[in-house]
């Protein structure tokens, strides 16, 4: 029986760092519930749990969850060693007592997260500001800073430009230009050269930004709107990186962990 068997943590959000932050969970032996949006807007598929909320099932590496209804069916599923996610916008009331509760959505703003939800609260990136909207925040910004957790005030603030990934920032991210129906003509892992397209919006073509692999595509079924995100090219044309949880992700997920053990044995920094 695990160590941490009676303590259940909720994380809001199965995007790419969610499920990183689910991986260093899940292998340390804490059972999980896992709160998606019933549209998920995750990139990255391949390495996202939010998957399972359209197809059912999703296998990352070792996890593997699955999508229930009820918060009840999430308890009994976490409890079996799986990783449940359920399609709910607000945190429901489960049957049993929730001992964390982690805000990784990544909404880089403060929603409805609030400090006196869980014993332990626990924000990913900026927007929550430990001490007043949750007790911990990990930073997400890349750099000497990611992973790391705040015991007050908040993390990096958005730049508003995506991190620096072999050599390349803003053209490796590709966001709608208007709104309409998606259609991809690429698929994640495929190999890109600048100009390609890699499908359209409305019938207009997404072309290619940079060379490399298309590591992240939007579901089709989620309509695009001006600025929406819907794609991600790596300049570092990697393949297996894109079935892969990535080095930012687990990072993150190791200072979730940090937080966690640090609340568990009563040894909280008063920085």
């Amino acid at each position: 029986m695990s160590l941490f068997a009676d303590h259940l943590v909720v994380v809001r959000g199965g995007g790419d760092l969610a499920t990183g932050v689910v991986a260093r969970l899940h292998r340390a032996g804490f059972p999980l519930v896992v709160l998606e949006l019933a549209t998920p807007l995750a990139i990255r598929r391949t390495v996202a749990v939010a998957r399972a909320v359209r197809e059912g099932t999703a296998v990352i590496e070792d996890l593997s969850a699955q999508l229930v209804q009820t918060p009840a069916q999430a308890c009994e599923v976490a409890a079996t060693g799986a990783i449940p996610v359920l399609a709910s916008d607000r945190l429901p009331t489960f049957p049993e007592p929730i001992s964390v509760l982690v805000d990784a959505r990544v909404a880089k703003a403060a929603l409805d997260t609030t400090i006196d939800q869980a014993p332990l609260v626990v924000g990913v990136g900026p927007g929550l500001q430990a001490g007043v909207d949750c007790h911990a925040v990990v930073e997400t910004m890349r750099g000497h800073r990611l992973g790391r957790v705040l015991w007050s005030g908040s993390a990096t603030p958005n730049t508003g430009m995506p991190g620096l990934v072999g050599g390349k920032a803003a053209e490796r991210v590709v966001r709608a230009t208007r709104s309409g129906s998606i259609v991809w003509d690429m698929e994640i892992g495929d190999q890109v050269e600048v100009g390609q397209t890699l499908g359209t919006v409305a019938g207009e073509p997404i072309p290619a930004a940079l060379d490399g692999v298309v590591r992240g595509l939007i579901d089709p079924a989620q309509p695009a709107m001006p600025g929406l995100k819907i794609a991600d090219i790596d300049p570092r044309a990697d393949p297996a990186a894109c079935f892969e949880i990535s080095d930012k992700a687990l990072a993150v997920g190791g200072g979730v962990l940090e937080a966690i053990l640090v609340w568990l044995n009563g040894n909280r920094p008063s920085d």
